[in-house]
């Protein structure tokens, strides 16, 4: 089959590999018909994550047609329409049992790397480095699924793909971040970043019940995007944020801010950002937490940080002072994506969404390299890259 295969910094190749097989009678095998390449994936692309082995298979939103299934399955048949959730779970530790999707206890096949690493194991992940159990992922035509008894979402024929793809991450990953907001009808929400995460943060804020939403970016197409949505915009090109943040809330801050961006924040965006690059490259930090620091110094006191934006290591010259006198709860995490898909899948099919409004892109499987860094550089107003295999 043909598969994307990660081969260092900056070197994503579409090569032919070995077919999937079951290896385990809970396995499922799926024919993907749709995949997409995810903000977190390029922390891989940018080598800014560790436990990557050269040929390792990338990719973790995708869903397709169950084309096999292990004698163990009692869930899946030959034929079912699935989205596979990025998070592999057991549905039996007790993570699971209390719907903690994304630190299950059993499937990290690499758990002591893990723990380690975080000082316990988190779940395995699909297409995302050896600490989360260095999983074959899918951004190709065949994925191996295990545990495909618990995870997969059933998906009606009568939706497209692109509507409801991104329910094994985006979506839910931007609903969870709201939700750990705890939005109340008078709230401000502020979101750093206009990407996929963050307009499906800015959407679920306002389905919510969010007063005001305030997105901020610097790609014009992506604020446009945010706009659309019933957003209200500021691009950090053109205007102080924290100016901008005081004069929409009277001074007073937003109640809840979230942080979209993660480990990569802008470099040239302050010179905080310019400092933690020259460090990473040196390797005495390996994030670039600026908007972190931008959100603990603008939140309203006794407000809420909620972080859906990956980081994968040390950061430094975190304002802990000003979070712990200001009384700010921050609330973080990998996204229990079954917590979710089960509510969101009915919005879907009520209207009350359309997922498919972030896609501006849609090529085949073998254009895959050359739109990571499309991707990347936001060229031609991009947003979401959905391939095809």
């Amino acid at each position: 089959m043909k598969a994307l295969c990660w081969h260092g910094k900056k070197d994503i190749r579409c090569e032919t590999v070995p077919d999937p097989k079951v290896e385990d009678p809970r396995d499922a095998i799926v024919r993907v018909t749709s995949c997409a390449i995810c903000g977190s994936d390029l922390h891989l692309f940018d080598g800014f994550m560790p436990g990557m082995k050269s040929g390792d298979i990338i990719g973790h939103e995708f869903m397709g047609e169950v084309v096999e299934v292990g004698p163990g399955n009692r869930k899946l048949r030959v034929g079912d329409r699935v989205v596979v959730p990025f998070t592999i779970c057991c549905g039996e530790c007790e993570q699971c049992r209390r719907g903690n999707w994304s630190v299950c206890e059993t499937t990290n096949r690499n758990k002591d790397l893990a723990q380690k690493a975080f000082g316990h194991t988190t779940a395995g992940l699909f297409g995302y480095t050896h600490l989360t159990g260095g999983y074959a992922g899918g951004q190709a035509q065949y994925v191996r699924v295990p545990f495909a008894d618990v995870a997969p979402v059933k998906i009606p024929n009568e939706l497209t793909d692109e509507q409801v793809l991104f329910l094994g991450d985006i979506f839910p990953t931007g609903w969870q971040a709201a939700v750990q907001c705890d939005i109340q009808p008078t709230d401000t929400v502020a979101i750093w970043e206009a990407g996929p995460v963050g307009q499906f943060c800015a959407r679920s804020a306002l389905l919510l019940g969010a007063a005001q939403v305030i997105v901020i970016d610097n790609v014009p197409e992506r604020l446009s995007m945010a706009r659309a949505g019933g957003a209200t915009t500021i691009d950090f090109d053109e205007e102080s944020v924290l100016d901008r943040l005081k004069q929409l809330t009277r001074g007073k801050g937003p109640e809840k801010c979230i942080d979209a961006v993660g480990m990569e924040a802008h470099v040239t965006r302050s010179l905080d950002s310019i400092v933690d690059r020259a460090k990473q490259a040196v390797m005495l930090e390996t994030d670039r937490p600026h908007v972190l620091r931008e959100m603990i110094y603008v939140c309203r006191p006794c407000g809420v940080l909620s972080i859906p934006g990956v980081y994968g290591g040390l950061v430094d010259k975190i304002p802990f002072g000003a979070l712990m006198n200001k009384g700010l709860t921050v609330r973080t995490g990998q996204t229990h994506v079954n917590r979710w898909t089960d509510d969101l899948l009915r919005r879907i099919e009520e209207g009350q969404v359309d997922p498919s409004f972030v896609v501006t892109h849609t090529v085949p499987l073998e254009q895959g390299p050359k739109m990571y860094e499309t991707f990347r550089d936001k060229l031609d107003g991009c947003v979401k890259v959905v391939l095809k295999p």
